[in-house]
């Protein structure tokens, strides 16, 4: 069986900018003052068609990333993507709260939890979920523009909706930094320029890159200091019996 990958298809069409999911997460998650986990994003109307111009409406949140670089950036192992579910979380017992991953994020989904002093993001509401209910973002919104799910399910109704779309299924991506996200927008959806180019201290870049290497030298090391410690017990044993050999030696003279 397939492993999950729990994500959000949103019919932005539908959105009409009451900000029901931002301040139901605000609740739900003792979001501090001043930031929120999800946002709703506005395209600048272009006047010169007329009677047509409007405002669209984009909800989003943190995407889940199948290659998240706040992954890469976290020099603690805190932020990683749940093998099961596919969610990106963040493990609060080791975050220290250097907020590496923020500028990492190319969708800006993460803070600083002035509250708790470590990062924090969308997590699509695990108590809620644990309960048998929705993210609260989804369950607040009257129009049901956002649709949650496991996509890998194809008895799902996010995988339904992506199947009946094909071919109008919209991923905001960063030209520089294709982090793979796992929100999707069917039909039309705007803006779509607003990410900004995932930024990964060069030293976690290095630390990435030769931890196998690092592992490798240091299980050596530790294959080494035990051959060490073999010789000195086998010398010691060797040592111990010497002395009474000597002994025998010196009654038969």
């Amino acid at each position: 069986m397939a492993k999950q990958q729990f994500a959000m298809v949103i019919d932005s069409s539908k959105c009409i900018d009451c900000k029901g999911c931002v301040i139901s997460c605000k609740v739900a998650n003792k979001v501090p003052e001043g930031f929120s986990r999800n946002w709703i994003k506005a395209s600048v109307p272009a006047f010169s068609m007329g009677p047509r111009t409007r405002t669209h409406f984009q909800p989003g949140a943190c995407m889940h990333c199948d290659t998240p670089t706040c992954v890469q950036a976290c020099p603690t192992g805190a932020t990683y993507k749940d093998a099961e579910t596919g969610i990106v979380e963040i493990d609060n017992s080791l975050c220290i709260g250097c907020g590496n991953c923020i500028p990492a994020c190319p969708y800006g989904a993460r803070f600083r939890n002035t509250a708790i002093r470590k990062a924090d993001k969308c997590d699509y509401c695990p108590e809620r979920r644990a309960a048998g209910l929705l993210p609260a973002c989804v369950d607040t919104c009257p129009t049901k523009a956002r649709v949650f799910g496991d996509i890998n399910n194809p008895d799902s109704e996010v995988s339904r909706m992506l199947s009946r779309n094909k071919g109008k299924v919209i991923k905001i991506v960063n030209a520089q930094t294709d982090t793979k996200p796992n929100m999707y927008y069917i039909g039309e959806t705007a803006p779509t320029d607003w990410t900004t180019a995932a930024v990964v201290p060069a030293s976690m870049t290095v630390m990435k890159e030769v931890s196998p290497l690092i592992k490798g030298i240091v299980g050596l090391s530790g294959l080494g200091v035990l051959a060490m410690l073999g010789r000195q017990f086998l010398a010691g044993s060797s040592d111990s019996h010497e002395p009474e050999h000597h002994d025998e030696e010196a009654r038969h003279d």
